[in-house]
């Protein structure tokens, strides 16, 4: 890695110059700088990171909590492993004390980085101010009646009736623990994560030290910088030139060019992720089920993967969830196999035919026509909606893609304004399917608007789901949900997402979380 450094005497003998570029490069481990202090090197890792926060450092706002929590300022009280599996972070343990009442226990080792104790008033603290019906995402967070202190390090949370993804919900950095006593949390985070803000310049960088009071071990460098770099390819230059020691997401087109380079290394794990397309029922002839269908046995997914993701950026979706994923249904569940004569029969069910023998489907005398939507933040959608375009025409269906700022879509998306749009979810988020599932399938909510999607069965087995304590139960639930809404068709899944981490030789320690919300822990050296 190298970094520039302006001269500052025009009339610097030779001898400095040499002593300063020699100082300004990474030296055999690439992982030191000097800190001003004669004698002693402070260890800096670099990152480049895809999204970061554009105003705010607050976790309660919005999905910043996100990116604090990659940058290990904060921490909840649950988590989940490389794993995905459930464990204690900031609490040591919780029970059912009945069907409403969930109590956490605390851990009481814990300060924030001004060195003020965390304690049960700092977790009411924090879940009340997501609660708070002025927050945007509170609406997630309606299930709770009550949260209150019993002892220093014990905290009751009430449910209004009987909720089993209540400790899964605490996972999410909404609800990171934060600092009562910091009014401008937006600008002055305090959490009790490994390393502590240093600065911040909104959409371009936040730099982070090392907590020396921290609870666990100690992080093993100084300090890090964070970069937020939107384009891909310039994250590969960027890794590619020691200029970063990671670099999130590297393209599918760059990778096997950059594993070859001696001094990197690629991680390539599945994710949570998973592309799909919403599908606007509200609109004819999207309103036939059998319209959907056919669309769905149009698109050669493996074809998608391949074309568009380079062939291992992700792999081929059957229902919503990864097959790794604990709660997935996709064993009991037959995929839109790639059928174009299946898709042609359904469209003719459905009163769309080329009548004119010029190759074209018509409905209602004109010719069927899809336009495919997608977002500019995540480049791999748009060659992936461009593909399929090209496959509905391939059948005779009229389609191109448009690729819009994030914005400017979800407006569409909320005054109808679409036919098909291709989004990337973390579908598991909190490591409950609830959180996907409610928020996309049960009538009335935001995305089941979107869609114009309404199953009173699936409302009924949600409900059921979301309520019984019974693992089992909820299963066989959730998966009845997941086998109607495949068969229903208001999404068409796509490919799940395999995400690629490109890394300086002498970083170790470094984990690929599933969930894609742990990225800077206190393992990673340099």
């Amino acid at each position: 890695m190298k970094y520039s450094y302006r001269p500052i005497i025009c009339s610097v003998f030779a001898v400095l110059l040499v002593v300063l570029c020699i100082s300004g490069c990474l030296g055999d481990n690439g992982d030191t700088e000097q800190n001003g202090i004669e004698g002693s090197h402070e260890s800096v890792l670099r990152i480049a990171q895809t999204f970061g926060p554009s105003h705010s450092l607050d976790p309660a706002s919005d999905w910043v909590g996100w990116y604090v929590r990659q940058a290990g300022i904060y921490e909840t009280l649950f988590s989940y492993d490389e794993n995905m599996e459930l464990v204690p972070e900031l609490a040591t343990g919780y029970e059912a004390i009945d069907e409403v009442t969930w109590e956490v226990r605390l851990r009481d080792d814990v300060k924030f980085h001004d060195g003020t104790p965390m304690d049960a008033d700092a977790v009411v603290y924090s879940i009340e101010r997501v609660m708070n019906p002025d927050n945007r995402r509170s609406s997630q967070y309606r299930f709770i009646e009550d949260v209150y202190a019993v002892d220093n390090y014990t905290v009751h949370i009430v449910t209004q009736k009987a909720y089993a993804p209540t400790i899964a919900s605490l996972t999410d950095p909404i609800v990171s623990i934060v600092n009562p006593n910091v009014d401008n949390l937006a600008g002055n985070p305090s959490g009790t994560g490994p390393f502590i803000y240093s600065s911040f310049n909104p959409d371009i960088r936040l730099e982070v030290k090392k907590n020396e009071n921290y609870w666990g071990d100690l992080a093993r460098v100084d300090r890090v910088v964070i970069e937020y770099v939107s384009d891909p390819l310039t994250r590969a230059l960027k890794i590619e030139g020691r200029d970063v020691h990671i670099a999130d997401s590297i393209p599918p087109s760059e990778v096997a060019r950059l594993d070859a380079r001696p001094h990197l290394k690629m991680v390539n794990e599945e994710t949570m992720r998973t592309a799909f397309m919403y599908v606007n029922t509200n609109k004819e002839p999207l309103d036939d089920v059998r319209v959907r269908q056919a669309i769905s046995h149009a698109i050669n997914r493996e074809q998608v993967v391949n074309a568009a993701l380079e062939g291992f950026g992700g792999s081929p979706a059957i229902g919503m969830f990864p097959s790794n994923f604990m709660w997935s249904a996709n064993d009991e569940i037959e995929p839109y196999h790639h059928d174009t004569d299946k898709a042609l029969e359904l469209l003719s069910e459905a009163g769309i035919e080329d009548t004119t023998g010029d190759g074209r489907l018509e409905y209602n005398g004109e010719p069927f026509t899809i336009d495919i939507k997608t977002y500019s933040a995540r480049p791999e959608l748009r060659p992936a909606a461009e593909v399929m375009a090209i496959q509905l025409k391939s059948i005779g269906i009229e389609s191109k893609a448009v690729t819009l700022e994030s914005g400017a879509l979800s407006a569409d998306m909320n005054n109808g304004n679409y036919d098909l749009a291709l989004y990337a979810w973390g579908i598991a988020p909190t490591g409950d399917p609830d959180y996907f599932l409610t928020q996309h399938f049960e009538s009335g909510n935001t995305y089941a608007e979107w869609t114009g999607y309404s199953n009173p069965d699936v409302d009924e087995w949600l409900s059921i789901a979301r309520t019984d304590p019974d693992e089992n139960v909820r299963m066989e639930y959730y998966n009845k949900v997941q086998k109607q809404v495949h068969e229903d068709c208001p999404q068409l899944f796509v490919f799940y997402y395999k995400k690629t981490v490109g890394l300086a030789d002498e970083v170790d320690g470094f984990v690929l979380y599933p969930n894609e919300i742990t990225v800077l822990t206190n393992n990673i050296g340099i």
